[in-house]
C-alpha cells in the first residue's frame, strides 16, 4: 500500500486575496450652471456700463488735469506791453521795464520778446515776412513770478507808468478767473455725466441682476424646500454673480484703459500736426496717468461689488417671497410673480 505524498506546510498554496472595488465620490456639479444666457447677457451689459463708466471718469480726470495745467501756466507769468512811440528807444525801455520788475521781490525772471519772437506772433494773423518796422506793433517782456508768494502788482503797475508812461502791466488775473471759472464749469459738468453713467450703470447693472436671477428662481425655491439654509443659497448664487461681474467689469475697463493708452500713443506719434495741435490744446494729453487708471481699476471693483451684493438680495428678497406664499397662499400683495 503506497502512502500519500507527505503535504510539506511551507509550501501552501497561497490564497488570491480579493481586492474590494475603489470608491469613487461622483463629482458634483455646480448649483447654478456656469454659464447661460442670463449670465451671458448680463456680462455684456456690465462690460458696456463699465466702459462707459471708466472713459467718463478717464475724460473728466483728463480735463481737470488740463484746466489746472492752464490755469498754472498763466498764473505764473505777467506781461509788460510797451506800445511804440516816436520819442522812445524801444530795446532801452525794454530792458528798463524788466530791471524795474525784477526788484519787486516775488519775480524770479524776466524775458524780452524779441522782434523775431513778435513776427511769430502775428504771422498766422499778418502772414509770413512781417516787417515790424513799419507797423506800430508793441513789444512784450515777460516776467515769471513765484505763484505761492506774487508780487505786489499795483505797485509795479505804478512804477512802470512813472518809468515808462507807454508800458502796461498786464498779470493775466481776469484771465485766470475766467479761466479759473470755466474749468470749474467743466469739471462740473463732467462729474454730472460721470453721476449720471453711474447711475444708469447702477440701476442696468440691478435690473439686469434681477431679470437673469428670475430666470433661476426654481433653483431658490427647489433649494429652499431641501432644507438649504437661506445664507447658503444666497452665498452660492453671490459666487456665481461674483465670477460674472469680474469678467463683464474687467473686459469693460481693459477695453478703456486700451483706448486711453491707445489714444495717448498716437498723440505722442503725431505732434506737430494741425489736428494734433488743436486736440492738444483743447483736451492736453490723452493720458489719464495713475490716478486715473487706479479710479478704472477702483470702478470695475466697485461694479462687481455691486452687482454681488444685488444679486444677495435678491436671492433674500426671492426666500422671503416663497416663504411668504407658504405661510398664506392667498397673500400675494407685494410679491413679484
Amino acid at each position: 500500500m503506497t502512502e500519500p505524498p507527505s503535504r510539506n506546510p511551507d509550501k501552501a498554496p497561497a490564497k488570491t486575496e480579493q481586492k474590494r472595488p475603489e470608491m469613487r465620490v461622483r463629482p458634483t456639479a455646480p448649483i447654478l450652471p456656469p454659464s447661460n444666457i442670463q449670465g451671458s447677457a448680463l456680462m455684456v451689459v456690465i462690460s458696456i456700463m463699465a466702459f462707459l463708466a471708466c472713459l467718463t471718469l478717464g475724460g473728466v480726470s483728463m480735463v481737470r488735469s488740463t484746466a489746472a495745467s492752464w490755469e498754472s501756466q498763466i498764473s505764473r507769468e505777467i506781461t509788460i506791453q510797451i506800445k511804440p512811440d516816436d520819442n522812445l528807444d524801444m530795446e532801452k525801455a525794454l530792458i528798463q521795464a524788466r530791471d524795474l520788475a525784477l526788484t519787486f521781490v516775488g519775480t524770479k525772471s524776466g524775458q524780452i520778446v524779441d522782434e523775431a519772437a513778435t513776427a511769430r506772433l502775428l504771422e498766422p494773423w499778418l502772414g509770413p515776412g512781417l516787417d515790424l518796422k513799419d507797423l506800430p506793433v508793441p513789444r512784450l517782456v515777460i516776467i515769471t513770478i513765484d505763484e505761492s508768494n506774487p508780487p505786489d502788482f499795483d505797485s509795479m503797475r505804478a512804477l512802470l507808468k512813472d518809468s515808462i508812461p507807454q508800458a502796461t502791466l498786464d498779470d493775466h488775473r481776469t484771465w485766470v478767473d475766467r479761466l479759473v471759472s470755466m474749468a470749474h464749469t467743466t469739471v462740473m459738468i463732467g462729474t454730472g455725466i460721470l453721476l449720471l453713467v453711474f447711475s444708469a450703470m447702477v440701476l442696468t447693472v440691478v435690473f439686469a441682476t434681477r431679470g437673469a436671477l428670475s430666470g433661476n428662481r426654481h433653483i431658490v425655491e427647489v433649494l429652499h424646500f431641501v432644507g438649504a439654509e437661506s445664507s447658503f443659497v444666497a452665498t452660492e448664487f453671490q459666487k456665481h454673480f461674483l465670477k460674472i461681474s469680474l469678467k463683464g467689469s474687467a473686459i469693460g475697463s481693459a477695453l478703456a484703459a486700451l483706448f486711453f493708452a491707445t489714444a495717448g500713443f498716437w498723440q505722442s506719434r503725431t505732434l506737430a500736426t494741425p489736428e494734433t495741435d488743436q486736440a492738444t490744446a483743447l483736451f492736453g494729453t490723452f493720458s489719464v496717468g495713475v490716478l486715473g487708471y487706479a479710479g478704472i481699476f477702483a470702478t470695475m471693483i466697485v461694479i462687481a461689488l455691486l452687482t454681488t451684493f444685488t444679486a444677495r438680495l435678491t436671492v433674500m428678497r426671492t426666500i422671503y417671497e416663497i416663504d411668504t406664499l407658504r405661510s398664506d397662499p392667498t397673500r400675494t400683495d407685494g410679491i413679484a410673480s
